[in-house]
C-alpha cells in the first residue's frame, strides 16, 4: 500500500492539508478512534483572525505580547497575515460563521485580545461545525479505529509508517507523512482533551531521535467542570468571559483584580495560577458565575454549555458552576519549521498542536489555535505539492513489541497523578525531581509500547521544565 501523502490525524490541521492536497494525489487520513474524539471537535471558543488588513499589527502584538517574549515573530506574522485568507477560504467552500440578520459577521472578544476579532459558530460549537464541514470536503482515503506505532525512517527519511489495524500491525508507505495527532491531554488527571489525545507521536518522535521542544509550555485552562468521573473535564469556554462571566469565591468575591487589572480577562497563565495561588490560600471553592447573561441570550449564544450544565443539575444562568484549572494545550512538540518540516528527516512534517512552531511562545493567546491548524496546514499542503516526485521505497519490517499489557492501564492512571501533582500550574524544584524519578521507575519496568510513548513524552516535559529554570508565561518554577 503505497500513497503521496499520509496524514496522521483528523482534526483541523490533518483535514485542512487533506482539502488542500488536490484529488489526484493518492492521500490516506488516519484517524486513531471515531472522527469526532479529536479536540478540534471540541473546541468552544471561535476562530481568532485579524479583523481586516489594518488589524493585522494589533493581533501581531496582541499574540507576542500572551506568547512573554518566546513567539517567533516570522511564525506570527505568517499566522496573522494567512488568517483572513483561511477564514475566507472556509466561507467560499460553504462554511458559515454566526452572523446577524444582515450577514455580517459576529465577531466576540477574549481574554487578552484587545478588540472583538473571535469568529464562532453554533454560538459555543465551533470546533464541531469546523470539524463537520472538514470531514464533509475531505475528497481522500481515511482508515479510523487505527494506530500508528512507528515511522519508517531510514538514513533521514520517512517512507511511511506502521499502524495497529484490529491488533494486526502492518506497513504502510508514502512518499510523505504528515503528523497531526493533538496534544498530550491523557498524560493528565484533570483535562479537557478528547479522550484519546495521549502524547503517542511525541513519544514515537523521541524514540526516533525527533527533537520536541519547549515541552514545558503546556497550558491549563481557568474554567473547567472537574466534578466528574471522566478523564476528559467540561472546558467553560473564555468566551463566557469575554462576554461578562465572572469568576467569584465562595462569598461572591471578584478576587482576579488583586492579581491583574484585567481581572476575567487577564491572559489564560495569569488567571489559572491566581486560582490556584488564592484557593491554596483561603480554602475557598471557587464558581463561575453567569448573573450578567440574559437567560434567552444565554440559551442562544452557548447552547451546549447551558444543555449540559442544565443536564448536571445548574439553574444555569442564574446559578453558578463550581471550577477549576485544568490541562488544555500542549504549546511545544515536534520541533518543525514554519512549512511544518522535521528537521534532519526529509518528507516528515508535523503541523497543529503536535507541532512546535514556536508561533505561541511562552503562552497560546485565546482562540489562535484552530487558526493555527488551518495556516500551517496550508503551508505544508503547499510544500508538498511544490517538492513532490519519485521518491525509492524500500522494505522495512514490522516491530515486534508488545503493544500493550494487562497492567498498563493502572501505571496509566499512576501517570496521570503524577504529572498533576508535580507537573501542572505551578512547579517546584523536588516536585519535578520526584516526578522524573517515579516516570523513570515506571520506564524501567514491563510495559507495553503504547504506555512507553505516554512515559518518554511525560519524562520530556519534566526535563524541560527542570531545565528552564526562570518563570515565563504558563511554566512557573518555584525553587522549592
Amino acid at each position: 500500500m503505497r500513497y503521496d501523502v499520509i496524514i496522521i490525524g483528523a482534526g483541523i490541521a490533518g483535514l485542512y492539508a487533506a482539502m488542500k492536497l488536490p484529488k489526484d494525489k493518492k492521500v490516506l487520513v488516519i484517524n486513531k478512534r471515531e472522527t469526532f474524539k479529536c479536540n478540534t471537535f471540541y473546541a468552544q471558543g471561535g476562530v481568532a483572525l485579524a479583523r481586516d488588513k489594518d488589524d493585522i499589527p494589533a493581533h501581531i502584538k496582541d499574540t507576542l505580547e500572551a506568547g512573554d517574549g518566546l513567539c517567533d515573530e516570522e511564525a506570527v506574522k505568517i499566522l496573522s497575515e494567512n488568517s483572513i485568507e483561511a477564514i475566507d477560504d472556509l466561507i467560499k467552500n460553504g462554511f458559515e460563521f454566526d452572523h446577524d440578520e444582515n450577514r455580517k459577521l459576529l465577531y466576540t472578544k477574549e481574554a487578552a485580545h484587545s478588540c472583538e476579532r473571535i469568529l464562532h459558530a453554533g454560538g459555543d460549537a465551533t470546533g464541531r461545525y469546523l470539524h463537520h464541514f472538514l470531514l464533509e470536503h475531505n475528497p481522500h482515503a481515511m482508515l479510523s479505529d487505527t494506530r500508528v506505532v512507528d515511522l519508517l525512517i531510514k538514513s533521514g527519511e520517512c517512507y511511511g509508517v506502521t499502524v495497529l489495524d484490529h491488533r494486526q500491525c502492518r506497513n504502510i508507505y508514502a512518499k510523505n507523512v504528515i503528523i497531526a495527532s493533538g496534544g498530550v491531554g491523557s498524560l493528565y488527571e484533570y483535562h479537557t482533551n478528547a479522550p484519546c489525545i495521549s502524547a503517542d507521536m511525541q513519544g514515537l518522535c523521541l524514540m526516533k531521535g525527533i527533537e520536541l521542544e519547549r515541552m514545558e509550555m503546556l497550558q491549563f485552562h481557568p474554567t473547567v467542570f472537574v466534578d466528574s468521573k471522566n478523564a476528559q473535564k467540561m472546558l467553560l469556554t473564555e468566551a463566557l468571559r469575554g462576554e461578562g462571566a465572572t469568576i467569584e469565591d465562595e462569598n461572591g468575591k471578584r478576587f482576579l483584580f488583586e492579581y491583574d487589572e484585567r481581572g476575567e480577562l487577564a491572559s489564560r497563565d495569569i488567571v489559572s495560577k491566581s486560582m490556584y495561588e488564592y484557593k491554596k490560600k483561603t480554602g475557598m471553592q471557587l464558581y463561575l458565575a453567569f448573573n450578567n447573561f440574559d437567560e434567552k441570550y444565554f440559551e442562544e449564544r452557548f447552547p451546549n454549555i447551558c444543555k449540559n450544565l442544565r443536564a448536571l443539575g445548574f439553574n444555569v444562568p442564574s446559578q453558578r458552576v463550581p471550577i477549576s484549572p485544568a490541562f488544555h494545550y500542549a504549546i511545544g512538540g515536534i520541533k518543525s519549521d514554519l512549512k511544518g518540516r522535521v528537521p534532519n528527516v526529509k518528507n516528515l512534517y508535523a503541523i497543529g498542536e503536535v507541532a512546535s512552531t514556536r508561533v505561541h511562545g511562552a503562552n497560546r493567546l485565546a482562540s489562535n489555535s484552530l487558526l493555527e491548524g488551518l495556516v500551517f496546514a496550508k503551508e505544508a499542503a503547499l510544500d508538498i505539492i511544490k517538492s513532490s516526485g519519485k521518491k525509492e521505497f524500500i522494505e522495512f519490517g514490522i516491530t515486534d513489541e508488545v503493544m500493550s499489557l494487562k497492567e498498563d492501564k493502572a501505571k496509566k492512571n499512576q501517570l496521570r497523578r503524577i504529572m498533576w501533582e508535580n507537573v501542572s500550574i505551578i512547579r517546584t524544584k523536588s516536585g519535578l525531581n520526584d516526578a522524573l524519578s517515579s516516570i523513570n521507575v515506571l520506564l524501567n519496568e514491563k510495559i507495553g509500547r503504547l504506555l512507553k510513548f505516554r512515559l518518554l513524552t511525560a519524562k520530556e516535559i519534566v526535563i524541560s521544565a527542570l531545565s528552564r529554570k526562570e518563570s515565563v508565561g504558563v511554566h512557573t518554577r518555584l525553587e522549592e
